[in-house]
């Protein structure tokens, strides 16, 4: 197996950091290899803020559900979708402007969620730790006024970055079988697949809560039922993304 490989299955999510600072080498490395990434059409759809301002940090992370991380991170990159760009560029060469659409959307999604990953390889093989951080979308109205997005650019999710200050286990992943489908996607395999992985996490959580939980995964899924983060609609509408 190479250290590339290697780099990617010792993955583990960082949430208590050293005060050391993430130096510039190491940020133009990070940067680069995000903006490497693949790309749809050459888009390059989407932005990435660098926050280190501590008072910036702190709302941040009450934004994000009081997470204390986020605040204690010495860097925390905002990844953004953003069409503003794209439709900047588009002005130069058509009168009348042309509503972005719902593949648009996809594409800018789906292009900062690429950079973002060759971000947090690039931060994890200089000996830094990441974490991302959905909870920036709690409150995206809130962190785009505080970040100064302008219209058709929405925060996706942060990723604190840092020296990690701690050694967590490594979590582990569903059943090949769950996730690879040879030609066609096979449903029988899966009622066993997710027996066989809520055995193995609770016994992850077992050990990584020193016996205080065994919570399995399709119980940690049905917590997850219910209507979430329903404000996202109508915020995305209000920062202009067409997305009927």
């Amino acid at each position: 197996m190479n250290e590339t490989i290697q780099l990617l299955l010792n993955h583990r999510s960082i949430r208590k950091y050293k005060e050391t600072p993430v130096s510039e080498e190491q940020l133009d490395a990070i940067l680069g290899a995000a903006q490497h990434a693949s790309t749809s059409s050459n888009m390059q759809a989407y932005s990435v803020i660098g926050v280190t301002e501590p008072e910036i940090k702190n709302k941040l992370a009450e934004l994000a559900g009081n997470q204390a991380y986020v605040a204690g991170c010495p860097l925390f990159l905002v990844w953004c979708a953003d069409l503003y760009r794209y439709e900047k560029a588009q002005s130069l060469h058509m009168r009348d402007k042309q509503p972005s659409t719902v593949e648009h959307f996809i594409i800018a999604t789906v292009d900062a969620a690429l950079a973002a990953q060759n971000a947090a390889v690039a931060a994890e093989s200089l000996g830094l730790g990441i974490v991302y951080i959905g909870g920036i979308r709690n409150n995206p109205q809130q962190v785009s006024e505080l970040l100064g997005l302008p219209e058709h650019v929405y925060p996706v999710f942060g990723m604190c970055v840092g020296v990690p200050d701690q050694e967590p286990l490594t979590r582990p992943r569903l059943p090949r079988d769950a996730v690879y489908h040879a030609n066609k996607y096979n449903t029988a395999c899966q009622s066993e697949a997710i027996t066989t992985y809520d055995e193995t996490m609770s016994a992850y959580m077992s050990e990584r809560t020193d016996g205080k939980a065994a919570t399995s995964w399709s119980e940690a899924m049905a917590a997850k039922t219910g209507a979430q983060r329903l404000h996202m609609r109508p915020f995305l509408r209000d920062q202009g993304f067409m997305l009927e």
